[in-house]
C-alpha cells in the first residue's frame, strides 16, 4: 500500500479563497508535480488529494462529495478525504495521496508538495 503523504516543506501556498470551493464541492488546482483537488465538505472541512483516483487515474476533483468521502466519476470508487484510501469493497487496493491543507483568514493553504513519495 501507497503512504497517503508525500514529501513536504515547511512553506504553504495561498491557492484561494474557501468560499470559491462549492460547498460539496471540490475545485482543482495545478502544480508543477501534478494536479491537487480540493474538497469542501457539508460541514465546511476542507481536504485536499492529488487528483488521481487509485483504480484508474479519474480526476477525483469531478466527483460527488458525500459526507467526507469523494465518488470518483468513472467507475464511483468512494476514496476518504481525511485518509485517500478507498472505503468499502475497494479497500486496501490503492490510495489518493492526501495533501496537508490549512485555512488561515478564509484562505486555503496547501503544504508545498515536492512530489517524491514518503514509501
Amino acid at each position: 500500500m501507497n503512504a497517503p503523504i508525500h514529501s513536504i516543506a515547511h512553506d504553504w501556498r495561498d491557492v484561494g479563497a474557501v468560499a470559491d470551493i462549492p460547498l460539496r464541492g471540490a475545485r482543482r488546482v495545478q502544480t508543477a508535480q501534478g494536479d491537487i483537488a480540493i474538497f469542501r465538505t457539508g460541514d465546511e472541512r476542507v481536504f485536499a488529494l492529488i487528483d488521481r483516483c487509485p483504480h484508474k487515474g479519474g480526476p477525483l476533483s469531478q466527483g460527488i462529495v458525500h459526507g467526507q468521502a469523494v465518488a470518483c466519476p468513472l467507475h464511483n470508487w468512494t476514496i476518504d478525504l481525511a485518509t485517500g484510501e478507498p472505503t468499502g469493497a475497494d479497500a486496501g487496493k490503492g490510495c489518493a495521496p492526501t495533501i496537508p491543507v490549512r485555512i488561515e483568514a478564509g484562505r486555503v493553504l496547501l503544504a508545498h508538495w515536492t512530489g517524491d513519495r514518503d514509501d
